[in-house]
């Protein structure tokens, strides 16, 4: 784990973001380079790399990542239309930050495959 990226000291208070949800465990807010009109990234506040170190580690935790990001869709009003859940892991998956984040991506319709 690693406390020193950006989402930790997004966390620690240490860096600014536009958040949309909280709770104890988990923080969602708004990317800085979006590609759709919804899209928010949602972490946990502790700094697990991936979601296999989480599951590993805190199984429940990922229930509540999961929770967090249908809210936030809720709350951004994109919930009955539909929105996409990215999670990237590893290099090849084009993971450019080591702290676990959920993307909750929406407001527009979705292609597939991604790109």
């Amino acid at each position: 784990m690693n406390p020193d990226t950006i989402f930790g000291k997004i966390v620690a208070g240490e860096v600014p973001a536009d958040k949309v949800y909280e709770t104890d465990n988990v923080l969602a807010f708004r990317d800085l380079q979006p590609q759709a009109p919804v899209h928010v990234l949602v972490i946990p506040k502790k700094p697990y790399q991936t979601a296999a170190e989480l599951a590993a580690a805190e199984p429940a935790l990922i229930g509540e990542l999961i929770a967090a990001a249908h809210e936030v869709a809720t709350a951004a009003g994109i919930a009955e239309t539909g929105y996409r859940l990215v999670v990237n892991t590893g290099k090849d998956a084009n993971q450019t930050v080591d702290h676990l984040h959920v993307h909750v991506i929406g407001g527009r319709a979705m292609s597939w495959p991604p790109g």
